[in-house]
């Protein structure tokens, strides 16, 4: 499939996440002003929309990266998280902020912030591109919120189909037909 001369329907434009990332970073800048800003990007899906994030954050920020899997190839989570690759950084004295690209049925963001919260951060919220609330598995609401969408399969702008279009700089819905 030639990526150049596809026609998705698009649901978050390059320029709307552009302009939401500056509305989430001064969000954060003025919630974090005065404390101590470590960012755990959890990879890979949110490697794109965390480099984005942080550049439009103002005050300062460490950056941490967390490998989790629980989708494998597959358009469903399996329900069974696994850390593959864990920070290594003491979270005593931070202020932790998550960093996902999608939060669906949030057993990913739910075991994550659990396991962190057990390394003593001062605090611990999370923030996400894409939030699909009526997938929902298990209570949370996230921190801060890129975009709230309907429960459609969505790849782009760091999200992936097959390990494909991650690279894609907005995010688009995936048909039958493109499958």
């Amino acid at each position: 499939m030639d990526i150049e001369t596809k026609k998705w329907e698009v649901l978050c434009s390059e320029e709307q996440i552009s302009e939401r990332l500056k509305e989430l970073g001064a969000k954060i800048s003025e919630d974090y002003k005065d404390k101590n800003l470590m960012v755990v990007s959890l990879l890979k899906g949110s490697f794109i929309f965390c480099a984005d994030l942080v550049r439009n954050i103002t005050v300062p920020v460490k950056i941490e990266f967390m490998t989790t899997s629980s989708y494998g190839h597959g358009e469903e989570s399996t329900g069974k998280i696994n850390v593959v690759a864990d920070i290594n950084t003491d979270l005593e004295g931070y202020d932790v902020l998550i960093v996902d690209d999608i939060t669906d049925t949030a057993l990913t963001m739910s075991h994550v912030m659990s396991h962190l919260k057990g390394k003593n951060p001062s605090s611990i919220k999370c923030c996400v591109l894409l939030d699909k609330p009526s997938r929902r598995k298990v209570e949370l609401v996230p921190d801060y919120c890129g975009f709230t969408i309907e429960d459609k399969f969505v790849v782009g702008y760091g999200l992936n189909f097959g390990d494909y279009y991650r690279n894609i700089p907005y995010v688009f819905n995936v048909t039958n037909e493109d499958r």
